[in-house]
């Protein structure tokens, strides 16, 4: 009994000595008040929100085994002699970010699997950040008041493809280098400055001897820096602007149904840490990645056999394939279409359009209004429709990128299988937003069945005049939210004296959000479900 009150005494007095210290601290450096307020914060639960912190944490991954790869990379273009450990390039002329790779690969303890743990990162970061903004495009999740935070992603996924690129041409390999000539096509295709540009780029003639290094800078410094500052500017805002969630019960467009930050949220995003940690370590144990001693070091005579990019870049690879041979010669310079266009200008209006894209749909559709509660992309039949029809055009371009490999894999000739890619190209887009758009309009009608009806049961009666009638039975009251609870534009119309371009405003309009299938909700539904769309009361005024 003694021993136990002294232990509850002293207990007691550390508990005191805490208290004043913090309070001491939160006198001098106010913290607590916030820190709370951040714990108590509340976060939708919901397996697709999952896909931002997996994009967040391959980033940590990327940036600690990054930092440890730096200590022993040289990313000199200076050829010396091999003599490592790799006996069959002993004696072979390499440069220095060659021999330094397989420095790293054979020579440093557990250099092969931190290397390619990096690499699988980088690609499990790009693959995240690619479904994350898919999310976000078919939810609607870049609407109001989350524009700018739409555009930050869309930069983070540019910056992302351009630090692949520049890890990816480090090692100065056979496949890498075979990229690089790849690039700098690109570079001279641009009209009129192309030659400067790929004069100072590589300084010199190519291959040169200075854009290993300048590329190495890029991917160790510039570009990350700008990544840990843009996914910085992300965390901020969404917890400013709170998280969007799915409809249900209770959810509106004024509130945040969740889980509170700590500790539910903070011990399942630290499990999801551990997961994604692991889960790299294992594939970088078991799953051989970018073996650059296969490929030997870069000569600009040779060429690699099947060369691939990674697949963040596939697409580009199978746009440059696809374009016809077309080039022009005017006042002494050559136009290269066939480069300049699948190259260059495509992946300029892509960028564009992924940027603008919550301006072009306010524009259309007139809303001005505030959303917090997740679009079913069933509501929205068009934008879901240029969604598919976009990740169609997407898929056609990547199996393009490796038509030669697939020509010899099952022997087909490769300019038929070109050509079949071409009419792929401009046919499967049209048909992927026909079908989508129709599937949509049908998943419409089904639940305004449901709505109306109920679910059926499988038991089918037979009525005294001898129809036979499929059974019904009420729907679940969670499931009939969703389908009553649509936040929908409105078309605009038109009045007397508008311009051209109010008149196209209004066209678009019609087109854009006029298709839809009523549910044939009840006056009492109706009235519920402007409740919950209201916008916040504080955005009113």
């Amino acid at each position: 009994m003694i021993l136990r009150g002294r232990r509850q005494r002293a207990r007691a007095r550390l508990r005191a000595a805490a208290l004043t210290g913090v309070d001491a601290l939160d006198r001098r450096l106010p913290l607590a008040a916030a820190a709370r307020a951040v714990l108590r914060k509340a976060f939708p639960d919901h397996w697709s929100f999952l896909l931002g912190e997996l994009a967040l944490y391959s980033f940590v991954v990327l940036l600690l085994t990054g930092s440890w790869l730096a200590l022993f990379f040289d990313s000199g273009s200076r050829q010396i002699l091999y003599h490592g450990s790799y006996t069959p390039l002993d004696g072979l002329p390499v440069s220095e970010a060659y021999d330094s790779t397989l420095h790293i690969s054979f020579d440093v303890r557990g250099g092969l699997m931190v290397r390619q743990m990096h690499h699988w990162a980088a690609l499990l970061f790009v693959a995240a950040l690619t479904v994350h903004m898919l999310r976000n495009f078919f939810t609607g999740a870049f609407r109001k008041p989350r524009e700018i935070n739409w555009m930050i992603g869309v930069l983070l996924f540019l910056l992302a493809l351009l630090e692949g690129f520049c890890g990816y041409s480090l090692p100065d390999d056979l496949l890498s280098g075979t990229g690089l000539r790849t690039a700098h096509s690109i570079v001279l295709s641009v009209p009129v400055a192309g030659t400067y540009l790929a004069y100072l780029l590589w300084g010199g003639a190519f291959p040169g001897h200075v854009l290993i290094g300048r590329l190495f800078v890029l991917h160790v410094l510039f570009v990350p820096a700008l990544l840990l500052a843009l996914v910085t500017a992300h965390l901020i805002l969404v917890f400013h602007l709170k998280h969007t969630q799915w409809g249900g019960p209770g959810r509106t467009n004024r509130n945040v149904v969740g889980r509170p930050m700590f500790p539910y949220f903070a011990a399942k995003s630290t499990g999801l840490f551990l997961f994604v940690t692991a889960t790299l370590a294992v594939l970088a144990a078991v799953a051989q990645i970018n073996p650059v001693w296969v490929y030997g070091p870069y000569r600009p005579d040779q060429d690699s056999t099947g060369a691939q990019p990674d697949w963040y870049l596939g697409f580009l690879e199978g746009a440059l394939r696809l374009m016809p041979d077309w080039e022009t010669s005017a006042a002494g310079h050559t136009v290269m279409w066939n480069v300049l266009v699948p190259a260059v200008v495509l992946p300029g209006v892509l960028s564009v359009l992924l940027l603008g894209c919550p301006l072009m749909e306010r524009w259309v559709t007139g809303d001005d209004r505030e959303h917090h509660l997740c679009d079913r992309p069933r509501d929205r039949p068009v934008r879901t429709a240029f969604g598919v029809a976009g990740v169609v055009a997407y898929g056609v371009l990547f199996a393009a990128g490796g038509n030669d490999v697939a020509a010899f894999a099952f022997h087909l000739s490769v300019n038929a299988l070109t050509w079949v890619f071409r009419v792929c190209l401009v046919l499967g887009p049209v048909v992927a937003f026909a079908v989508t758009k129709r599937l949509c309009l049908a998943l419409q009608a089904h639940e305004r069945e449901v709505l109306t009806q109920g679910t059926q049961t499988g038991v089918v009666r037979q009525s005294v005049h001898g129809a036979l009638e499929p059974e019904h039975a009420p729907a679940d009251p969670a499931r009939l939210y969703r389908f009553v609870v649509r936040d929908l534009p409105v078309p605009q119309t038109a009045a007397a004296g508008d311009g051209r371009l109010r008149r196209l405003q209004v066209a678009l309009s019609r087109w854009y959000a006029g298709r839809r299938v009523e549910v044939g909700a009840t006056p009492e539904q109706r009235r519920y479900a402007e409740e919950a769309l209201a916008e916040p009361e504080r955005r009113k005024r």
